[in-house]
């Protein structure tokens, strides 16, 4: 599907851009077509072919798309590595997935697990310098015959720590990337071309919101911009200057957004739509948006296993489902709440989220019992708690296992503990959330000091754990007590330990 949807939106949107960088470097539809034929020349004559796992370990930059595409026209099968993951952690997760080839820009390639073939990739700035050595192999032949690709061969690897904190790659196929097209454009998706305009990439290339939902983008002829860094100043500026007329993101995304000072001076008139995922959005949140936006909001909520679809409140939806809520499944999707038995349960009763689409991934790469644990008779089991309302919304009550949400990023108390508990200072330590306005939730590290009489600070834990891991799993509060509390069969009682953090 990628590669027919890559040339006929070349065809249809020409010299129209496809995304244009934070210096204003414009790739056009035609270049993304011709370019990626010429890489996808190059990484067969490299001997990339199809079924072959190739990493990219890139940033969000045109280089990203192009190999993107490149590798889909040779049926390669593409895994993402977020850029933001400490080396330690890129290691990991490639490791699951075992690519033969990875390409990578220097300072990204430590990243990279023993054994796995490297192709240095240096971010260029310009069209004509665009992935230079891995095109200079293709010796003139820019068009080589493309692989025929069934519905249920694999295009797309997105790495995940689902609930466990242990890396994981969600593996989707042609099949599934048609129908997250069909259930996010509608009934018509799949014959819709144009009708777009510009379009902030506020998330990762790596992430689900983008490996999942390209071939979409492409169908609208929409005008991706790109962020070196995301800053709230700067997308309101993008925002007014290119007359977007959705936003979207993260609920913390929109909160800093708000907060800019200049926020009320500028003429955001053009935007009617708020699209926030990535966990729920506070009551007041969504009112202060829509108010001062100017603008409906609508909160999604899905999960990379999903493909990034799910649930979501509708623009025009009364308060009680636009503030409480996460919305109803797509047309087409199945949404039930189980108990452990897997009985389903009736309205109002809390029990796991388990959802049913075409948009479901097909498993976990190389891990067929964490597959099995989560694919079970056709329904997604995503380890999320929630009720469904006599509206027939779908309600959040918390999370099955101890992750949070920080800003858009799961974090996984276990992991972060294990790091942080190497540090000399700390005999125990436990990471839980609490809740923060921007942020939706932050870590805080509750320590037992090795020296009760000198407790590590934040900084001492945050120097120690940087470089270990993603800084958006760093503590952002450090307590010391004397003892960890415990349940009566003798575990750490995070409930009354992330209820007491919450209150002080």
């Amino acid at each position: 599907m990628l590669p027919e949807v890559v040339a006929e939106a070349a065809r249809r949107f020409g010299d129209d851009p496809v995304m244009v960088t934070p210096e204003g470097w414009a790739v056009s539809f035609a270049e993304l077509d011709r370019l990626s034929d010429e890489v996808s020349s190059g990484l067969a004559a490299r001997g990339v072919g199809k079924g072959d796992v190739v990493a990219l370990v890139l940033p969000s930059t045109p280089e990203y798309v192009v190999a993107y595409a490149a590798l889909a026209k040779l049926g390669a099968v593409t895994v993402g590595v977020n850029p933001r993951l400490a080396p330690a952690e890129q290691v990991a997760a490639l490791d699951v997935v075992r690519p033969s080839l990875a390409l990578a820009t220097a300072d990204l390639a430590e990243g990279v697990p023993d054994g796995v073939d490297v192709e240095v990739v240096t971010i260029a700035g310009t069209t004509a310098a665009l992935l230079t050595a891995v095109r200079s192999r293709a010796n003139g032949n820019a068009a080589p015959a493309r692989a025929e690709l069934a519905d249920d061969d694999p295009v797309a690897i997105v790495l995940t720590s689902g609930t466990t904190g242990r890396p994981k790659g969600a593996w989707f196929t042609t099949r599934q990337l048609r129908a997250i097209t069909t259930y996010d454009l509608g009934p018509d998706g799949l014959t819709t071309w144009g009708g777009g305009g510009p379009m902030l990439a506020s998330t990762q290339f790596a992430h689900v919101g983008f490996m999942t939902k390209l071939p979409w983008y492409l169908r609208l002829g929409t005008t991706l911009h790109l962020l070196g860094r995301w800053r709230a100043a700067d997308v309101l500026d993008l925002v007014e200057r290119t007359g977007m007329t959705s936003v979207g993101g993260v609920a913390p995304q929109i909160a800093l957004m708000l907060r800019d000072p200049r926020f009320d001076e500028r003429d955001l008139s053009r935007v009617k739509a708020l699209i926030v995922g990535g966990g729920p959005s506070s009551p007041a949140l969504v009112e202060e948006a829509r108010r001062r936006f100017g603008a409906a909001y609508s909160i999604r909520y899905s999960s990379t296993e999903s493909g990034g679809v799910g649930t979501g409140t509708a623009f025009d939806a009364p308060d009680d489902e636009a503030l409480h809520t996460v919305g109803r499944p797509r047309p087409g999707m199945g949404l039930e709440i189980r108990d452990e038995s897997g009985r389903t349960l009736p309205p109002g009763e809390v029990g796991e989220v388990c959802l049913r689409s075409d948009a479901v991934m097909s498993g976990y790469w190389n891990d067929p019992d964490a597959s099995a644990e989560a694919l079970r008779d056709g329904w997604l089991h995503t380890t999320d708690l929630g009720f469904i309302d006599p509206t027939g919304c779908l309600v959040l009550a918390g999370r099955i296992k101890e992750m949070f949400i920080r800003g858009g990023y799961n974090v996984y108390p276990m992991e972060v503990e294990a790091v942080l508990e190497q540090h000399p200072g700390v005999r125990q330590v436990a990471v839980v959330p609490r809740p923060d306005d921007v942020m939706g939730e932050v870590g805080v590290a509750v320590v037992v000091p090795t020296d009760p009489a000198a407790p590590p600070s934040l900084d001492d834990l945050r120097s120690f754990a940087d470089g270990r891991l993603a800084r958006y799993k760093l503590p952002e509060a450090v307590e010391a007590v004397d003892a960890l509390p415990l349940t009566a069969m003798q575990k750490l009682d995070r409930r009354s330990l992330a209820t007491h953090v919450a209150d002080t």
